[in-house]
């Protein structure tokens, strides 16, 4: 995978927010990201008793009723290698009960030693042709890290094109502890889809590796054209 974009990494530890391009994105983070950088996982690919649900719902949940029981059996034979994965490589494990606390604390913890953090916040609602809406909490971090460090952080947008073997990052926006938690959450989402999706359109046309597991027939292009088809 070619960086494309690395000056617009700003000088101090950034939060770094991607298309996720299911498991292109973490996985091409991980190996070719150009600073010290922990990725955001599902928490529950992280214990063994819960990756069987997760994953199956998850991955393979929209599987053709005939084939499903595979892939339930899939889901329990995959555990005990996503619990030793995602537990030795540089993950913080994200959750959506209590313990999305934890999650907020290691995040902080790490940025303020100086890493990078990578998250990939889209959710089942699509935005547009190339990326899915962000759940948008993720924002708060931000004002955590502020209270801690009394310092302003960065959100540097990036673009995982694996067809093409690129990531690419923009524009970063940066956050401001003045301003309602709501409004910033709004404003930097935005700014953050938008730039991811400019970032898409400016390569040649090429197959977007979308969020959600759906058959390869129906993967999207990055060019809108009536008639057209990239393959």
């Amino acid at each position: 995978m070619e960086v494309i974009g690395a000056e617009n990494l700003p000088p101090e530890p950034a939060l770094i927010v991607g298309n996720h391009a299911q498991m292109d994105g973490p996985i091409s983070c991980q190996l070719y990201f150009p600073r010290k950088q922990y990725t955001w996982c599902a928490g529950e690919m992280m214990h063994l008793k819960e990756v069987p649900k997760y994953a199956f719902n998850d991955f393979w949940a929209q599987k053709p009723l005939c084939i499903r029981w595979f892939y339930r059996l899939l889901s329990y034979i995959i555990a005990p290698l996503s619990v030793c994965v995602f537990n030795n490589a540089d993950t913080i494990g994200v959750y959506h009960d209590a313990r999305i606390l934890s999650t907020f604390r290691n995040t902080v913890s790490r940025l303020s030693d100086g890493a990078d953090v990578v998250v990939f916040p889209e959710h089942d609602e699509k935005h547009n042709h190339i990326i899915n809406d962000f759940q948008t909490r993720f924002v708060d971090v931000a004002g955590m890290y502020h209270k801690k460090t009394g310092k302003g952080i960065s959100f540097v947008p990036l673009y995982v094109a694996p067809r093409l073997k690129k990531l690419l990052l923009g524009k970063p926006i940066r956050y401001c502890a003045e301003n309602p938690k709501e409004r910033e959450r709004e404003r930097i989402c935005d700014h953050l889809m938008g730039e991811i999706t400019s970032l898409a359109c400016s390569l040649p046309p090429h197959t977007v590796v979308p969020y959600k597991n759906i058959p390869k027939r129906m993967y999207p292009s990055n060019v809108i054209l009536e008639g057209y088809t990239h393959r």
